[in-house]
């Protein structure tokens, strides 16, 4: 499985970005999908998780009710829309898919997932 992340980049706070992450390798519709970031001098942390079936999704406190995880199976997608964004969400965002877990069921550890984008990079100036 090959994950490619991309859509990131500078934006004032309070604006939005879409970020995209691209599968290929396997069947896309077989793995539960995450969104991760890591910020300079921290540790990477849960931002959004979404199951294989799409019908259960997770999000961190602290982005809840602005970012938005979905997915486009037939494109081998998953998206993560970030609205009201601010200066603290700024990292290295990766996304990660699982291939064990079931129809409904999400991870929020890190390593629980399989594989991992290469991240793309959100800067958010205040």
């Amino acid at each position: 499985v090959q994950l490619q992340a991309s859509g990131g980049g500078l934006v004032q706070a309070g604006g939005s970005l879409r970020l995209s992450c691209a599968a290929s390798g396997r069947t896309f519709s077989g793995y539960a999908m995450g969104w991760f970031r890591q910020a300079p001098g921290k540790e990477r942390e849960f931002v959004s998780a979404l199951s294989r079936g799409g019908t259960t999704t997770s999000y961190a406190d602290s982005v809840k009710g602005r970012f938005t995880i979905s997915r486009d199976n037939a494109k081998n997608t998953v998206y993560l829309e970030m609205n009201a964004l601010k200066p603290e969400d700024t990292a290295v965002y990766y996304c990660a898919a699982d291939l064990r877990l079931g129809q409904d069921t999400i991870s929020l550890t890190a390593r629980n997932y399989d594989y991992w984008g290469q991240g793309t990079q959100v800067t958010v100036s205040s």
